[in-house]
């Protein structure tokens, strides 16, 4: 993002003990299972199979319950992943390191695991970006097999990090998905508005890009200043081009200065948002405090995974929603629970393997047939081959929805 069975469940929850391992951190038996199914060796090893996760769990604000959400997410993978007989016949075990969002104390967490004569099979991260380009080097250089959710320029190159694998999408992922909800919708003209911080600009160029490239008329695009309290100049200008829709990038009190400049223009044009615009609370909270149900929203919808939206029928999301809900709040949306997808990645990997070698590893989890048989829940099918180590989900994983609500993560809920 900008700038990453209920009975089980419980059974679970119960097993899960945290013991101090240092100052930042905590290791978490993620299931005291003995049994071995689903091991590709067909026997328990004795040896666990470490992972460390890491993320701003002391950090203000919106960055804390992200990480918190982060790390619950590959506890709770785990503890999935340990009830069908772990990694290769591995127990997960599982380390959670507090780096407050800092890249430098993630490093020195992660040095001192290295270090420690236990150093991490496995290293999870929950963002932001800087943190996953402090570190990654260093996981390369020890021969550390990672899943990184806060993508960085080079983070899904294999000939840069061999060993990384990007489980978030990418920006022009994000943009591909608006292309089928428009061409159902009947749109032809698209204006757009984009905040001027580096995503948001980037983000913009990536839009109007595909949308011509889609045979859609781009009326105009339009920068707004990140620190205005009105959008109504570059709004007014967009109206004028009588666009069919307006397609907003927008994070935080920005999105909240939008909203109320469309509504003292009187323009009830159709709007399509982002996926940052679903992350910005006041989008989920009811009023006053925030704008659910009001008539400020009456015509946003806003772009979110497939996950993040309650169904009771999507049974591989809602066995995640149990368990993670088990050990512990849900305080983000599930956009933020990626790593609870690592599991079953790595379990697949192993299988084919028949082994945990961080290369050989790597090698399967850019096998088709490797990936189709992981059953991941946050996205269904992650596409990542021996050139790009990112996610490529196909738009079909996006669906645009009405602010709602969250509850456990997801929004839609009666």
């Amino acid at each position: 993002m900008r700038g990453q069975l209920l009975a089980t469940a419980v059974a679970l929850a119960a097993s899960v003990g945290v013991a101090a391992c240092s100052s930042s951190s905590s290791t978490t038996p993620a299931s005291t299972n003995t049994g071995s199914a689903g091991a590709s060796t067909g026997q328990e090893s004795s040896t666990p199979y470490r992972v460390m996760v890491t993320g701003g769990l002391s950090a203000a604000g919106v960055l804390a319950d992200n990480a918190s959400t982060s790390v619950l997410s590959a506890k709770a993978g785990a503890a999935a992943i340990n009830a069908q007989g772990g990694i290769d016949g591995h127990q997960v075990v599982v380390t959670a390191a507090d780096d407050g969002g800092n890249p430098s104390t993630a490093v020195t967490d992660l040095l001192n695991a290295i270090h420690s004569g236990n150093k991490p099979d496995l290293y999870l991260d929950s963002g932001p970006s800087p943190v996953a380009a402090a570190v990654l080097p260093i996981l390369t250089a020890n021969h550390i097999l990672s899943f990184n959710i806060a993508p960085t320029t080079t983070s899904s190159n294999p000939a840069d990090f061999p060993l990384n694998f990007d489980l978030s999408p990418g920006p022009s992922d994000y943009v591909k998905g608006f292309i089928p909800t428009m061409k159902a919708a009947g749109y032809k003209k698209v204006g757009i508005i984009h905040g001027s911080d580096a995503y948001g600009t980037a983000f913009g160029n990536e839009l109007k890009s595909a949308f011509i490239a889609a045979g859609f008329t781009v009326t105009t695009s339009q920068q707004y200043d990140e620190n205005a309290l009105s959008m109504t100049p570059e709004l007014q200008a967009i109206q004028a081009t009588k666009p069919d829709v307006l397609i907003m990038d927008a994070y935080g009190p920005p999105v909240g200065y939008l909203l109320k400049s469309l509504q003292q223009l009187g323009w009830n044009i159709p709007i399509l948002a982002d996926n940052s615009v679903s992350a910005t609370g006041l989008i989920s909270t009811s009023a006053p405090s925030g704008f659910e149900g009001t008539a400020l929203v009456k015509h946003l919808k806003m772009q979110v995974f497939n996950s993040t939206v309650y169904s009771p029928s999507n049974t591989l999301v809602n066995d995640a929603v149990k368990t993670m809900t088990g050990l512990g709040s849900i305080k983000a949306t599930l956009i933020l629970a990626y790593n609870y997808d690592a599991f079953p990645l790595l379990a697949a990997a192993a299988k084919a393997a028949n082994s945990t070698d961080p290369t050989a590893l790597a090698k399967e989890l850019v096998s088709p047939s490797v990936l189709s048989t992981a059953h991941t829940a946050m996205l269904t099918r992650y596409g990542f081959t021996a050139a790009e180590h990112s996610p490529q989900p196909s738009p079909s994983e996006f669906t645009f929805i009405s602010p709602s609500l969250i509850v456990n993560g997801q929004f839609g809920h009666s």
